[in-house]
């Protein structure tokens, strides 16, 4: 089967692409596609954590995965750091390519480094935790964020309109088999659950506190159906568990495969999800969604509360008094969206490469040309 985003191995202009999690994988599979169209090879790493691997293979991209998530204990999250590095120096080395790009994976940065590679990190969240001594050549980030928490990165930024979302929402085709596959039924107010992170960095108590409440919220009335989207096997387990009766009374469900997540928010009347990616991804779509992240607000979920397109929550009361469980009005196909930023975004790489690539020629050119200093042995047989 012909690869979806086939790869143009005659380029001699490579970009290295790192994907650490699965919200990177809808997000660089359109400026994969892009940067083939335009001649560029790409090479892509996949760490297999949370659906990471699972979605590339939905999306059907050439890939190869290397290292795994090693838990929230923040010595074996270094220790894992460490491990995943070693594991992509070789195949760093075998590629070879000019740029490398992620949305933060802190190994590939490491590997970049040590190698000198030039990298580049995409970011939309302004207080993501990165590695000090990495040097970035650039930072991409949405127009929406202030740029001053990230004057100690000492790195160019390019802005993009628009949100991350904004990139691959545009290509999202509805496919009504989800109706069948979730049986989701019409009559039913149907809701799409994300718990939090529970693994990450920024995991907050208060999180799962409101992740509680949510749950109580969504299985008092009879006609709430919830279709929950863990984030790992672990999690799922950790649910399951907890609300064995939700679950063996049909209020929550728990989907079998990966599924594509625009699809199924699509097709519900609400969203509610303790990270920053399915809101904005809901958002984008214009689906009523509700956050109970419990980190630091970014700019971009600002942005998007102030603008009536995201609803933050804080507390069990507002849970009970803003989440409204009625049906959403579904426009018959979505509305136009931006997609301007997918061409600033590649525009932006095909300038980094050209300029690398430019002062790379230059530099071989000036030693070239250097005049050579003969030894002093030699200068003596003269």
């Amino acid at each position: 089967m012909k690869n979806r985003y086939s790869n143009n191995e005659n380029s001699n202009k490579k970009i290295w692409i790192d994907m650490d999690n699965s919200p990177h994988i809808p997000f660089f599979a359109p400026i994969i596609e892009n940067l083939h169209e335009r001649g560029y090879s790409t090479c892509v790493s996949a760490r297999n954590y949370s659906q990471t691997v699972s979605l590339a293979d939905l999306y059907n991209l050439d890939y190869t995965p290397i290292g795994k998530h090693h838990g929230k204990n923040t010595f074996r999250k270094i220790a894992g750091l460490i491990y995943r590095s070693i594991q992509l120096i070789p195949y760093a080395l075998k590629s070879k390519p000019t740029l490398a790009i992620s949305h933060g994976s802190r190994s590939q940065m490491v590997v970049a480094h040590l190698l000198r590679i030039p990298v580049v990190m995409f970011l939309d969240y302004e207080y993501v935790q990165t590695i000090p001594f990495v040097k970035l050549r650039a930072m991409f980030l949405p127009k929406v964020i202030s740029t001053k928490n990230l004057a100690k990165f000492e790195s160019i930024i390019k802005t993009y309109p628009g949100i991350k979302e904004d990139i691959y929402v545009p290509t999202f085709k509805p496919d009504e088999s989800i109706l069948t596959e979730m049986n989701i039924k019409k009559e039913n107010i149907n809701v799409v659950l994300r718990p939090p992170a529970h693994e990450a960095h920024y995991h907050t108590h208060e999180s799962d506190k409101l992740f509680f409440n949510i749950i109580e919220h969504l299985t008092t009335p009879d006609n709430v159906r919830t279709i929950v989207l863990p984030r790992d096997d672990k999690q799922k387990e950790m649910i399951k568990a907890q609300y064995k009766y939700h679950f063996s009374s049909g209020k929550l469900v728990i989907p079998t495969e990966v599924v594509d997540a625009l699809n199924v928010m699509w097709y519900s009347d609400l969203v509610i999800s303790g990270g920053g990616t399915m809101n904005r991804e809901a958002a984008a779509l214009g689906v009523p969604v509700y956050s109970i992240f419990g980190g630091k607000t970014g700019d971009v979920d600002k942005y998007l509360a102030n603008s009536g397109r995201l609803t933050l929550l804080h507390s069990a009361d507002e849970v009970h008094k803003k989440v409204k469980l009625v049906k959403w009005n579904r426009p018959a196909k979505l509305n136009n969206v931006n997609s301007l930023g997918l061409q600033s975004i590649v525009n932006d790489l095909e300038n980094l490469v050209t300029e690398i690539i430019t002062n790379k020629k230059e530099t071989k050119h000036e030693l070239k040309n250097e005049p050579k200093i003969q030894s002093n042995k030699q200068h003596k047989l003269q």
